[in-house]
């Protein structure tokens, strides 16, 4: 009787986080002052690999990488435009304190605060629009 060999199978293989996304926006500059201003993210320069200067907002151990409309780089999405996103960040800061900072900025809340279920269990969510209509959720674990 001949034994037949158990070779182990390859694990298949997965991500573990996301380092960052594209946003294509129609001004980097009015994007950069929404985000760091209401978002309290951080706009930086730098230089890609392939030389040229690019914007990013970083914030955390992420950042998103800023496209104008119209000037994307390649490789970039099939059909890249100002107004299509639909992001959202987590806060450990309570959404009043958010419906506050948001009113001294003037920025309408679309809607909120509101349950939702988020990537790791539930959370209360406000939504709100960037410059160029993205939708974006601002949430607090619950």
């Amino acid at each position: 009787m001949m034994r037949q060999s158990k070779t182990p199978r390859a694990a298949t293989p997965s991500v573990t986080r996301m380092d960052h996304l594209v946003l294509t926006v129609s001004d980097i500059t009015a994007t950069l002052r929404f985000y760091e201003a209401v978002l309290g993210m951080q706009g930086e320069s730098f230089e890609a690999a392939d030389g040229t200067t690019r914007w990013a907002l970083k914030f955390g151990m992420q950042k998103i990488n800023l496209h104008r409309a119209g000037h994307e780089f390649d490789p970039k999405a099939a059909q890249p435009g100002p107004g299509t996103a639909d992001l959202c960040f987590l806060t450990d800061h309570p959404l009043d304190a958010w419906k506050a900072h948001l009113a001294t900025l003037g920025v309408a809340i679309e809607l909120g605060p509101v349950a939702r279920t988020g990537a790791t269990g539930p959370i209360q969510s406000l939504y709100l629009r960037d410059p160029d209509g993205n939708l974006i959720e601002v949430a607090h674990p619950v």
